[in-house]
């Protein structure tokens, strides 16, 4: 099999089976991401893709493939006849597949019509991973993400309706200096509102040759220390109201790795949190962050 470009998937699917059902990401325009920038998005030939899964099928890692992750950036963006064409397969070539998941955009949900995510749910899709980033339109605005946060929130419940679980990622530090308390504000109402079975927090970096490094040399945008990104997360969390949702904040990007059930674990959280800022818990170098 053959992969196009850099590969990119959430840090739960390390063991996963990685097929590329798309190219890149088909909005790709947001202004602190550079992950698909080198890809113009497109729609593999299913055959492709069915190939890649038959080869590996095949091989001796065949029979030890459990779970499989569906990239690039927006895999349900694809007509849903083709994906169910694929589920199909997964499950007639890996029949002890524990799982299989994907990436989904807000506009991938809100296209998709809810008897569509049910037909995909009973084909095997299981889980679909939703980046919110923030639920402040303010920032989601400033980002260029292209959604609002009731947008996102929309779509989010429309995949829990179908059956899937949903993961949902957040960015610590997105809304900066000047919009910190409101991004902590939305950001928690937001997930609260979808209440996902997973919530992951990354924490802002600045990457070369995006809008917001220019945002950012041009003094538009503050960005956040450590200790003020652990207070907006302290804030966020003591707001959420997520009833057995799984809460990870362990990415390379992270300064303190954080992991907890809420809401029971919330005050251990933000205990951890409270020994981080004391300086009790030594926080990851800047040096050796990674988004």
């Amino acid at each position: 099999m053959q992969y196009y470009g850099d590969v990119y998937r959430p840090p739960s699917e390390a063991a996963s089976l990685i097929i590329q059902v798309t190219l890149g990401c088909s909005h790709n325009t947001c202004a602190f991401c550079t992950m698909y920038k080198e890809k113009r998005f497109y729609n593999r030939p299913t055959e492709d893709v069915l190939k890649d899964l038959r080869e590996v099928a095949a091989s001796s890692y065949g029979r030890r493939v459990k779970r499989i992750f569906l990239a690039d950036g927006d895999a349900l963006i694809r007509k849903t006849d083709d994906l169910v064409i694929i589920l199909d397969e997964i499950a007639k070539l890996y029949p002890s597949v524990e799982r299989v998941t994907s990436y989904a955009s807000p506009g991938s949900l809100l296209i998709k019509k809810p008897e569509e995510l049910k037909t995909l749910r009973e084909h095997g899709l299981s889980m679909v991973y939703l980046g919110l980033e923030s639920g402040s339109d303010e920032v989601l605005k400033l980002m260029t993400k292209g959604f609002t946060s009731a947008q996102i929130v929309e779509g989010g419940l429309k995949a829990k309706a179908a059956g899937m679980q949903l993961s949902v990622t957040a960015i610590a530090g997105l809304g900066g200096k000047a919009l910190s308390r409101s991004h902590a504000e939305d950001t928690a109402k937001a997930l609260s509102a979808m209440n996902p079975e997973y919530v992951g927090v990354l924490t802002l970096e600045v990457h070369e040759d995006t809008p917001l490094e220019e945002m950012v040399n041009s003094g538009k945008f503050s960005l956040l220390d450590s200790t003020e990104v652990l207070k907006e997360t302290k804030d966020m969390i003591s707001m959420m109201d997520c009833p057995g949702c799984v809460f990870r904040m362990n990415h390379a990007s992270n300064y303190l790795s954080l992991r907890g059930t809420l809401n029971e674990d919330k005050a251990a959280l933000m205990h951890q949190i409270d020994q981080a800022l004391s300086g009790n818990i030594g926080l990851r170098p800047e040096w050796a962050r990674g988004f």
